[in-house]
């Protein structure tokens, strides 16, 4: 069985991750989606939150599971006997970061990265961008995924703003 996991904050999933995500789930019998887990970081969604709505985000999809996981990555694919990391690029700014840490990873653990390029339609996306267009109350819409973008307005109205 060729498995895979893509890893990522996703605070909130966008639009862009689905896309990265359905694809990957393309390539591979098993596709694991693991929240990264930071205690020192707080985010918009707490950890649960995050994990649900990647669920209902990739509900349509039979061989994706998604799972959270706390330090180093290849060490929470030893444990699951995952040998390959999907990652979405966006810029070459992206690939240039992702690139050291696929070499990490082969180094410490021997598992590969495969390198996703994000389609040109969603390629400006990012998590940050969303929360802060939502949080000054802008449309987010048709960034994020319907149960996204309904939290969002949930969230940033109870946090007083616009």
């Amino acid at each position: 069985m060729r498995r895979a996991v893509c890893p990522g904050s996703f605070d909130p999933v966008t639009n862009g991750h689905v896309d990265v995500i359905t694809r990957a789930a393309g390539l591979y019998d098993e596709l694991v989606v693991a929240v990264l887990v930071n205690p020192g970081k707080a985010g918009l969604f707490s950890v649960a939150e995050r994990m649900d709505l990647l669920r209902e985000a990739v509900a349509d999809l039979g061989n994706v599971t998604v799972d959270s996981f706390e330090g180093l990555l290849v060490d929470y694919c030893r444990a699951h006997g995952i040998p390959v990391i999907v990652k979405g690029l966006r810029a070459v700014s992206d690939f240039e970061y992702e690139l050291q840490m696929a070499q990490m990873n082969r180094e410490l653990a021997a598992v590969e990265t495969l390198f996703v390029p994000t389609a040109p339609q969603v390629g400006h996306l990012s998590s940050s961008l969303v929360k802060q267009i939502a949080t000054f109350g802008g449309d987010v819409s048709r960034l994020v995924p319907k149960a996204v973008d309904d939290r969002l307005r949930e969230r940033t109205r109870q946090d007083g703003a616009p």
